[in-house]
């Protein structure tokens, strides 16, 4: 499955770039399973030299992140001339600075729109197109900043859930502490995704698989022996979350 996946994804990013009339791509890697599996399949479809990657760090806020993006880049062999490093601790704070109540929530939002505008900006200035590393499991559950860490030309994991971008990280031959790490957006100190979520990726792709692609109801997904809290959080989430799929809404 996973050569298949691969060459799938390989050729997806050849032909969309050819007909965007691109060779280059920008990606920001954050040193998490997702940004780094994108790289990797980017660099096996336009080469190593036409792939530019930006770390987006924020003070020293998540520094083994930017360890195991550094190690990512080595291990794809991606040159150092293409990597470009932005601490964005100067362009968030005088944003704070306008209103000190702002929660680690907004806090976070403006971090995600941030190196938004710094991806493109670089994508620019590269003449590249910026590829995104959002997964089927983030997106169905609307964990992004709108504007912010979804925004991209192309998206090469968008129909993957977490638990296949692992073993699609894997047979990429991805570094095995880039794999097995607790997934986090990095955005405050000690953020995971799970522990927001209050379940695991396991978890969640076993419900959304049913419930979107399998089209069951949640009688049906009950009936597996699937926890029934677990299954309401992650409903929720997805409903609470749909609006951000229907955008911009626009008049008759």
């Amino acid at each position: 499955m996973n050569t298949i996946a691969k060459e799938t994804l390989v050729q997806f990013l050849k032909r969309s770039f050819a007909a965007a009339g691109f060779s280059r791509a920008v990606i920001a890697i954050s040193g998490g399973v997702d940004s780094g599996t994108s790289c990797a399949l980017a660099v096996a479809a336009l080469g190593k030299n036409n792939v530019y990657p930006l770390l987006l760090p924020y003070n020293k806020l998540n520094n083994h992140g930017v360890e195991d993006a550094r190690l990512v880049i080595r291990t794809l062999g991606i040159p150092d001339g293409n990597v470009t490093e932005i601490n964005i601790q100067q362009l968030v704070d005088p944003i704070i600075a306008l209103d000190l109540t702002m929660d680690h929530i907004r806090r976070g939002n403006v971090m995600a729109r941030v190196r938004m505008i710094l991806l493109y900006d670089q994508a620019k200035r590269r003449n590249a197109l910026v590829v995104g590393t959002e997964n089927k499991t983030e997106h169905l559950l609307g964990y992004f900043t709108r504007f912010g860490d979804e925004a991209s030309d192309i998206e090469p994991l968008r129909n993957l859930y977490k638990t296949q971008v692992y073993e699609l990280a894997r047979h990429l031959n991805l570094p095995e502490m880039v794999v097995t790490k607790a997934p986090t957006a990095g955005l405050w100190e000690g953020q995971t995704d799970e522990g927001e979520f209050g379940f695991t990726y396991k978890q969640a792709d076993m419900v959304l698989s049913m419930i979107v692609d399998e089209k069951k109801s949640l009688e049906q997904v009950l009936e597996t022996g699937v926890d029934r809290s677990v299954i309401e959080k992650v409903v929720k989430r997805m409903k609470d979350n749909s609006f951000k799929h229907r955008l911009p809404i626009m008049s008759l």
